[in-house]
This record gives C-alpha cells, sequence and structure tokens, in this order.
C-alpha cells in the first residue's frame, strides 16, 4: 500500500492488518467451542423455563402424517408447507412453553430483530401482516409466531413443554417411533427436525459458577421475579443490586442499556468487543405500505440477500447497517479510490471492510466519553467475523457513572467466587451474575438438537457423522434416515436473514413431500453416492478451514468455529458458493422432475 493510496483512504491497511493479528492472538483458545460447559447436569438450573408453568398431563400415543420437532420460525413454517402439501395430521412438539422458539426464550428486556422485521418475519403476505416497527421488538415477534400457528391450525395439536428424547425408525412399520421426556409416543411418517441453532444456552468454562453464593441466571432464561419489570425494562428490583453481565455479545448490547439504568452498579465482563453500529428503529410508515404491491415480501427478502452475497441489485431496498460494507465497495470502485480498477476484487472488499469498521470505531469515540473505556469497545476485525449487532443506546451506557466495563484483554473472566466474578486477577464482587454467553451453534447435531436419532438399523446420526464426516444432500436429506428432514445451514445456504433459509428449505420440503403424495410412495432418502458428491462439494467450496464466513484471520466466535480448523474437512461448513447460488440450485433440483440423488420406496 503506497502513502498515496493510504492517505486517499483515510487509514493505513497494513497497520490495521497487524493490529486485527495481534487482536486475534489474544483471543485464540486450544479447545475451541469445547471452551464452553454445557447446561445439563449441575448446571441443568440454566435451561430451565422460567416463563410458563408446565401443568399435569397423561402421555399421549399417536400415529400421525408428520411431527414436527421445534416450535419457532423453522417449525412453524414446516408445518404451514406440509399442510399445503395434503398432510392432514401435523403436530408440534415444542421444550417451550409457549409456540414461538428463540422468541419464547428470548424474552429479556430489550430483545428486538437486528434484521429489519420487513424481511425477518415470515409469511407477511400471506397472512396480511405489516410488522409495526422497522425492526420489531419480542413481543410482537411472538405473537406473529402463534399468529402462523393459528393461521395454519397447528396450535390445537401442539405438545408445549416437551422435549423429545428419541427418534428411531422402525422399518417393520414404516415410521419413525419418537419418544419424549413426559412419556409419549409417536409413531410418525415424516419427522422434520427444526430445532434450531438458537435454544439451548451454554455456560463459559470458567471454575466456580456453582459455588456463586448470589443469584445467576443465562439471559434466556430471564427471572422477571427477581429484577422486576418487563421486556420493555423498568427492571425495579434492581435498585441496591450489583450486577455482573458476562458477555459483549448481540444480547448484552440489548440488555446493558436497561440494566445501567436499574442497577446500583453494574459490571461488564467483555472478551471481545462488538462492533456496534446505528440502529435506528422508527414506526412502520403508513404511506410505504400503502405503496407495495404484491409480492413485496419476496422480493424485499431476496433483494436483501442478493446484496449481502455481493449480487448487485439496481436498488437497495432495505438500506440497512448490514448492507453498508457493500455500498462501501461500490463506492470505492465508482470513483476509483485507491487505485481500486488496478486491484483484484477481494483487495477492494478489504478496504471497503476496514473502511467500514473504521466508521464504526469513529462511533465509539464519538458515543463514549471516556477514551480509555471507548478504546476498549473497538472491535479491531473485519465485519462479518463476528454477528453486527445495531444499537443507539449501548455505548452511551458506559458513561454512567454506575456502569464499570471490565475488559478481560481477550480472555475473558477468570473464574467465579462464592462473591462475585475473578477478572484479570481483581475480585469484583456482585449480587446477581447473568450469564450472555449466547448459544450452542457449533457443536455436534444431536447435542445441539437435544434429541438421538437412530436410524436404519439404530445407527445414530452421530455415530454415521463422526464415522465419515457429515452426510446429507442438500443439507436436508441422509441416506438410512428415510422421511427425515434437517432444517439447518450446514451444507445449505448461510444467510444473515436466517428466516429466508428456513422459508427455502421447508419450500423445498414441500415439494418432495408433495411428490411422495402425488405418486402414492411413502418413504425418501437421500443416496450414499449423492450425499458424497454434496459433501465433496461442501468442502471443495468452503470458504476456510473454519467453515465460517469471515475467513482464517478472523477473530474468534460462533461464526467461525471459536477461529479452530474443524476436525477433519469442513464438513459441516455451509454451502461455499453462497445462499443465492444455492436456493437457485436447489430450486432447479426440485423443478427438473427427476428427482436425482434420492430413492424413494412405497409400502
Amino acid at each position: 500500500m503506497t502513502d498515496t493510496a493510504a492517505a486517499d483512504l483515510g487509514f493505513d491497511p497494513d497497520a490495521l492488518r497487524r493490529r486485527y493479528a495481534v487482536e486475534r492472538a489474544k483471543r485464540l483458545r486450544p479447545e475451541g467451542k469445547d471452551q464452553y460447559l454445557e447446561v445439563s447436569g449441575a448446571y441443568a438450573s440454566f435451561a430451565e423455563d422460567r416463563y410458563a408453568e408446565l401443568p399435569e398431563r397423561e402421555p399421549i400415543a399417536q400415529d400421525v402424517d408428520a411431527l414436527v420437532i421445534g416450535g419457532g420460525f423453522g417449525g412453524l413454517l414446516a408445518g404451514a408447507r406440509l399442510r399445503q402439501a395434503g398432510l392432514a395430521n401435523v403436530r408440534l412438539v415444542e421444550k417451550g412453553g409457549r409456540i414461538g422458539g428463540t422468541w419464547y426464550w428470548n424474552q429479556y428486556p430489550g430483545a428486538q430483530c437486528d434484521i429489519e422485521s420487513y424481511i425477518y418475519l415470515p409469511l407477511l403476505e400471506e397472512l396480511g401482516v405489516i410488522p409495526t416497527e422497522r425492526y420489531a421488538r419480542a413481543p410482537e415477534i411472538l405473537a406473529h409466531a402463534q399468529r402462523i400457528a393459528d393461521h395454519y391450525d397447528l396450535t390445537e395439536g401442539a405438545v408445549l413443554g416437551t422435549e423429545v428424547t428419541q427418534a428411531r425408525w422402525a422399518d417393520s412399520e414404516g415410521r419413525w417411533i419418537v419418544t419424549t421426556n413426559r412419556g409419549d409416543r409417536f409413531a410418525a411418517r415424516f419427522v422434520v427436525s427444526a430445532t434450531g441453532p438458537l435454544h439451548r444456552p451454554k455456560l463459559p468454562g470458567v471454575g466456580g459458577i456453582g459455588e456463586f453464593g448470589g443469584h445467576a441466571f443465562h439471559t434466556s432464561r430471564w427471572d422477571y421475579a427477581y429484577t422486576g419489570g418487563g421486556p420493555d425494562g423498568d427492571l425495579d428490583k434492581l435498585d441496591d443490586v450489583r450486577v455482573a453481565v458476562i458477555g459483549t455479545g448481540a444480547t448484552a448490547v440489548q440488555i446493558v442499556p436497561h440494566l445501567g439504568r436499574a442497577a446500583a452498579h453494574l459490571f461488564v465482563f467483555q472478551r471481545t468487543p462488538s462492533s456496534v453500529d446505528v440502529r435506528g428503529n422508527r414506526p412502520t410508515d403508513p404511506a410505504w405500505v400503502a405503496g407495495l404491491r404484491p409480492g413485496w415480501h419476496r422480493e424485499r427478502v431476496r433483494n436483501f440477500n442478493a446484496i449481502l452475497s455481493g449480487v448487485p441489485q439496481e436498488v437497495d431496498l432495505v438500506a440497512d447497517g448490514w448492507t453498508t460494507l457493500v455500498d462501501k465497495l461500490m463506492e470505492i470502485y465508482r470513483n476509483g479510490r485507491a487505485g481500486a480498477l488496478d486491484r483484484p476484487f477481494e483487495e477492494v472488499l478489504e478496504l471497503a471492510n476496514f473502511e467500514k469498521m473504521e466508521e464504526i470505531r469513529a462511533r465509539v469515540d464519538a458515543e463514549v466519553e471516556d477514551p480509555s473505556v471507548a478504546e476498549a469497545l473497538k472491535p479491531y476485525y473485519k465485519m462479518f467475523c463476528k454477528r453486527p449487532c445495531f444499537h443507539d443506546e449501548y455505548l452511551a451506557t458506559f458513561n454512567r457513572s454506575n456502569v464499570t466495563l471490565v475488559d478481560t484483554g481477550g480472555r475473558g473472566v477468570d473464574r467465579i467466587t462464592r462473591d462475585g466474578v475473578v477478572a484479570g486477577g481483581t475480585l469484583h464482587e456482585v449480587d446477581c451474575i447473568i450469564y450472555a454467553t449466547g448459544f450452542e451453534v457449533g457443536t455436534g447435531y444431536e447435542r445441539r438438537a437435544g434429541f438421538q436419532i437412530c436410524g436404519r438399523n439404530g445407527r445414530t446420526l452421530t455415530e454415521k457423522w463422526n464415522d465419515r464426516g457429515m452426510r446429507t444432500l442438500h443439507g436436508m436429506l441422509s441416506a438410512g434416515y428415510p422421511n427425515f428432514f434437517i432444517l439447518g445451514q450446514s451444507q445449505a445456504g448461510w444467510t444473515a436473514n436466517y428466516t429466508q433459509l428456513l422459508d427455502e428449505a421447508t419450500l423445498h420440503m414441500a415439494a418432495i413431500v408433495g411428490h411422495l403424495e402425488a405418486e402414492r410412495l411413502w418413504t425418501v432418502e437421500a443416496t450414499p453416492e449423492a450425499e458424497d458428491a454434496w459433501a465433496d462439494e461442501i468442502v471443495a467450496h468452503a470458504v476456510n478451514g473454519t467453515g465460517g464466513i469471515g475467513g482464517t484471520d478472523c477473530t474468534p466466535g460462533y461464526y467461525n468455529n471459536e477461529g479452530q480448523p474443524l476436525d477433519g474437512p469442513p464438513w459441516i461448513a455451509s454451502y461455499g458458493k453462497g445462499s443465492v447460488e444455492y436456493f437457485r440450485r436447489t430450486k432447479a433440483w426440485r423443478e427438473s422432475g427427476d428427482w436425482q440423488g434420492v430413492t424413494f420406496t412405497t409400502r
């Protein structure tokens, strides 16, 4: 990089590369994702449902057409599409006390969309609904989930407060036998695993969690009986409470402003700062709604994803903090800055990323009064190494006299004691610890899903994938597991707007089921040859050795397997050619009518 080019950009890319590498090295841990504790055994209480009391009931024994495991948007979309495919008896099993999935568990104060609600909430046109705000809040999102369940007749048959323990294929019956922790036994022709990645909380792997003498809970099991208030805040029972928040990701960014206003003192323990851009929420404009035309929702969803995937569009319909990186890229090209026209695309993309993150860091300086605190809050990594955050109050909260940022220099807290949290050798005495440490995303599928999956000959899915790596066709079907559909991003098309993947996946699933129904076939499964070929393609086009989206030089996080190479080839990576191509390809596959790579049987 020449001095002229650096001056043209307003920053020194070489210096930033060096700083990023230093910050990444501080945070690398050899145990990778195994640094986190599973909420079971001694820690099982952190996963208990605090929002609903489960009524006693008799076990259910029933034959069903389809059993959908998970009552979030994935499960609801699956149920809706299966209804449309002609299945009459569809039941949802959901471990939460109410339909909603992630949005049932995330009832913490300030919980809100960080993807525009006009594209995040599914089935808006089908149900004739427009969100009240650009970034809808959790209660409205939860209500929309219930609306979908009611509209597609999924509410009455939903089995709530119940966890599936095992799904076992019975050749003699041609069905899955699904059992639960409440003694239920379902015989299902089809099973859809729509458990999602954001429902099993995780804890930091530090000593002493069980020794703490005060009160503690995870953000996804918020204890309003202790804090007072509700999803809108007003935590009126904390005025004499010293609170510790461990974690500074997307959840912490939303809860810290409420805790800062309410607590006697708030300590925020930070390992890696989040990038926090402007949210700019606003009520929905009735004039904008009046101008919408049929098909607006799907067009807006696809426009956002295309731009985020680097596919040029005539207009940016969403124009938010997610798409600004692409805007930066185009601006550098348009104005020919830093010799952009003579540089490879990857270099110009890196320059655009640097420029965007420089803006994020400048915003910290503008919002935070103490220069040392501001410096600690600045993220030194590329955008999309970690999930971007958006909030208009988080940074300013650190100007309050009752709020202390405890920056751990990338190492995390040392341990928990009876009296509080130790970081950097210093004990911070607190009365309450709130773990904003996220969910199990990169752990093994059955552990993440929460139940055992036994296919033909009783072989578990974990055993199969431990043998030769993850094997699916399109991330959905696996040989030896007939009529078992997996909804998720592994070996599928990653997109920041996760509900788009769920929508596309359930349309794909419904087309397959519809074909079985029309041709009076009984089962479908991938062939071993087809899933081997798909796994080879995933590996061949994996973005990087961690299977993440940010690159091997990223600071560690769940987007990139905590910065560690995957065990063996990157089998669990998303489709490396991007979600736009993945959606195009799966649509072409199902519309071709030749059904290559799957086998069907009659009963």
